[in-house]
C-alpha cells in the first residue's frame, strides 16, 4: 500500500461543504490535492469527467467526487474507460470499494450523509487497498465488459 496518493478531489454546487472538509483533511493527511469542482458554468458530469480523465491519465493515483447523493457523481465518472468509482454510503462500503472493487474514485453525497460520516468514510477508503484473491477476477471481468463495449460502440 502506498502512504500517499496524488488526489483529485470535485464538487458541484450541492458538494461545496464537504469538499471544502475533505481537501482540509486530506491537506493535514499530507496527501497532495488538486481541486477540479465546478465553475458556475458546469454541473456535475462536468466534473466527475473532468476528474476521472485525471486519474485514467495517471495524473492522480486517486480522486474524491462529491455532489448531493454521489450517484451523479458515479455514474458520470464509469462512463470514462479504465475507472472505477464507487459511491460510498458507509465505511464497509468504504473499504470493500477499495479491497474488492479496486475502485479509485470515491462519490459522496452532501445531502445524504454528514460530513464526520463522511470523514470516516474517506479515511476507511484511503486506508484500503485492493485485496486481489478472489475478487481479481471479477475486476478483470469488469475490465473485459468495458473493452468489448467499447470496440462495439
Amino acid at each position: 500500500m502506498q502512504d500517499t496518493y496524488r488526489i483529485a478531489i470535485g464538487a458541484d454546487d450541492a458538494g461545496i461543504v464537504m469538499k471544502e472538509a475533505m481537501t482540509a483533511y486530506l491537506t493535514e493527511h499530507g496527501y497532495p490535492v488538486t481541486d477540479m469542482s465546478a465553475t458556475a458554468a458546469e454541473d456535475y458530469p462536468d466534473v466527475a469527467e473532468r476528474v476521472a480523465r485525471s486519474v485514467a491519465l495517471g495524473e492522480h493515483e486517486r480522486a474524491v467526487l462529491i455532489c448531493g447523493t454521489g450517484i451523479g457523481m458515479a455514474i458520470a465518472a464509469n462512463k470514462i474507460p479504465g475507472i472505477r468509482a464507487a459511491q460510498i454510503p458507509d465505511s464497509y462500503s468504504a473499504e470493500r470499494a477499495r479491497k474488492s472493487n479496486d475502485a479509485q474514485i470515491a462519490c459522496f453525497g452532501n445531502r445524504t450523509m454528514g460530513v464526520e460520516a463522511a470523514l470516516v468514510c474517506l479515511q476507511h477508503w484511503l486506508v484500503s487497498d485492493f485485496a486481489g484473491g478472489g475478487s481479481a477476477p471479477k475486476v478483470e471481468k469488469i475490465k473485459e465488459v468495458e473493452s468489448r463495449n467499447l470496440r462495439a460502440a
